[in-house]
């Protein structure tokens, strides 16, 4: 089960006329797309970000992220856990940051093993990043 993203989409063209409306239509659809194109009927797009390494942290991540799902469906929101520095402990099937990964490497000698379904970006932050840039909300619980 990979969990991913969050944005909450509002539609309220049809009080603006369709000719205004299209192109902005568009807009959020292409945007929708490319937010999580793995979840292609997604209405919310949430990222939950892990930086701490606190079981109680790690535990409301998880319960946020179940109850998100609970809340709206499986198919109608996209969430992604994105860990880095010490929140990389949680390691389950979410995005780690390769730097993190690195520098323990560097520091201990050996590259922390890490859930296979787990997807390795290079720099957790940069991915917040950019996850906003495409829309979602980046949440800290």
């Amino acid at each position: 089960m990979m969990i991913r993203r969050g944005l909450i989409v509002c539609l309220t063209a049809l009080a603006l006329g369709s000719f205004a409306v299209a192109p902005l239509a568009a807009q959020t659809r292409s945007a929708k797309q490319d937010a999580a194109p793995d979840k292609p009927f997604a209405e919310h797009f949430i990222a939950l970000q892990l930086s701490d390494s606190d079981a109680k942290k790690e535990r409301l991540v998880l319960s946020v992220a179940s109850n998100l799902l609970k809340a709206y469906g499986p198919d109608k929101v996209a969430v992604e856990v994105v860990t880095f520095g010490p929140g990389i402990d949680l390691l389950r099937e979410f995005s780690v940051c390769g730097n993190t990964l690195d520098t323990i490497e560097r520091e201990t000698g050996k590259r922390p093993a890490i859930n296979p379904l787990a997807v390795e970006v290079k720099v957790g932050v940069g991915h917040l990043l950019d996850l906003t840039e495409r829309g979602f909300t980046i949440v800290r619980p």
